[in-house]
């Protein structure tokens, strides 16, 4: 990665030369890749913050240095977890007061069901 300032922001162009990589690939990967998903500015230009800086030059060094197919690299990156707790907390943020609600009550249920579960594990079928 070529040596740059610190931003909270950068456009596509930036990315690319700061990961030396061609603006088609990069928009491509984000086509076929599940974790790079830069958000969009008003005017519709990708913005990428610092950890999509550090996921694309993850992508390319699983692509280009490991081998790896496309497939193969999403597959490690979502083992990895690349982009999850941060990615979770933009989108708890992006979610209105109704949805919140809305996931809540579905996790309050969700707890309830694992609970009762647990009090009464299903017996297996046996035959005699």
């Amino acid at each position: 990665m070529v040596r740059t300032r610190r931003k909270l922001f950068y456009k596509i162009g930036e990315v690319c030369k700061i990961c030396e990589i061609e603006p088609h690939v990069l928009r491509y990967w984000e086509t076929v890749l599940s974790r790079l998903k830069p958000v969009k500015n008003r005017a519709g230009q990708r913005i990428y913050r610092r950890t999509d800086l550090e996921l694309v030059e993850e992508i390319k060094k699983l692509l280009y240095e490991q081998g790896y197919t496309i497939a193969g690299a999403n597959a490690r990156l979502l083992a990895e977890g690349y982009g999850g707790k941060e990615d979770m907390v933009l989108f708890s943020e992006s979610l209105s007061a109704g949805q919140r609600r809305t996931i809540q009550e579905l996790k309050s249920e969700l707890t309830e069901l694992e609970r009762i579960l647990s009090k009464n594990p299903a017996q297996p079928n046996r035959k005699h």
